[in-house]
C-alpha cells in the first residue's frame, strides 16, 4: 500500500493535473466508480488507483493507497475511492451530425455540452485550439463520464469547415441579432453547428464561412448560457 504523501507515484500522479504532462504522457486523470466503468468500456484505462482491493481489475496496473493519499490525488469536495490514469482519446474520422466550439472557456459548459451532444446523437465534437482543454478534470467530471462516448478533434477551424464542406456538410453558426429563427430552420442531413465564446460569440474569421446563421427566440432575458443553447439546438438538429 502507497501511504506517503512523497511516494514519487503520488506525485507523478499529481503532475497529471497540469496540461502540459497530460500531453506529455498522452494521459489523464478520472475520478469516481462511475466514470471509471466508462473508461473501462472504452478500454482506455492505463492504471487504478483505489483504497479499496475490489477496483482491480485484470491486466491493469493495480496501485493500493491510503486514505490520506487519496484525499491528496481527489480534486472533488466529497471523497472518492478511486482514481485512475487514462489514455487521451484518438481523434477519428468525422461522422454524423458535428458541433464546432469557437474558444469555449468555461469547463462546466463544455462538460455540459458533451453531454447534450450524447443525448441528441451528436458524434463529432471539433474544438477550437482556444477552447479549454478537454482533459481539464472540471471538464471530465462534468462529462460525468459520456466524455469516452464521442469523437473529439481538435485543430483550426477554418480547416476543419473547409474539410466539412467539401464531405457535404451545411455549417450553421449561432448570432442572436442576424440568425434565423431556430423553429424555421431546415437543417441538412450532415449539419455542423457552431457555438462560439461565452462572452464574444463566433470569430469574424470563422462566421463568415456559415453557410446560415441562427438565433433562438427567447423572451425576458438577453441571452442563454452556451451549454443551455447548444442543447436546444442540438434538440431541434435531431427531431
Amino acid at each position: 500500500m502507497i501511504e506517503s504523501l512523497n511516494n514519487p507515484k503520488v506525485k507523478e500522479w499529481l503532475k497529471l493535473y497540469d496540461k502540459k504532462y497530460r500531453d506529455l504522457n498522452n494521459c489523464f486523470l478520472i475520478e469516481s466508480k462511475h466514470i471509471l466503468e466508462e473508461a473501462l468500456e472504452a478500454n482506455v484505462v492505463k492504471e487504478i488507483i483505489a483504497t479499496d482491493i475490489s477496483y482491480q481489475k485484470e491486466g491493469i496496473p493495480f496501485y493500493l493507497v491510503s486514505k490520506p493519499v487519496m484525499a491528496k490525488l481527489s480534486k472533488q469536495n466529497s471523497s472518492t475511492d478511486v482514481i485512475a490514469v487514462v489514455k487521451k482519446l484518438d481523434n477519428n474520422e468525422i461522422i454524423s451530425n458535428v458541433c464546432i466550439l469557437d474558444d469555449i472557456q468555461d469547463p462546466g459548459n463544455l462538460g455540459a455540452i458533451i453531454r447534450s451532444a450524447v443525448a441528441f446523437n451528436i458524434k463529432t465534437i471539433i474544438m477550437s485550439p482556444k477552447t479549454v482543454d478537454l482533459y481539464n478534470e472540471k471538464v471530465v467530471r462534468a462529462t460525468e463520464g459520456l466524455i469516452f462516448k464521442l469523437n473529439f478533434r481538435k485543430n483550426n477551424l477554418e480547416e476543419e469547415i473547409t474539410n466539412l464542406k467539401k464531405l457535404g456538410y451545411k455549417v450553421y453558426g449561432t448570432n442572436v441579432r442576424y440568425g434565423y429563427n431556430l423553429r424555421e430552420v431546415k437543417f441538412n442531413k450532415l449539419s455542423a453547428i457552431i457555438i462560439g465564446n461565452e462572452g464574444k460569440g463566433m470569430n469574424m474569421e470563422v462566421e463568415e464561412m456559415c453557410d446560415e446563421l441562427i438565433n433562438i427566440p427567447i423572451s425576458n432575458c438577453e441571452s442563454l448560457n452556451a451549454s443551455v443553447a447548444s442543447s436546444i439546438i442540438f434538440y431541434e438538429m435531431d427531431r
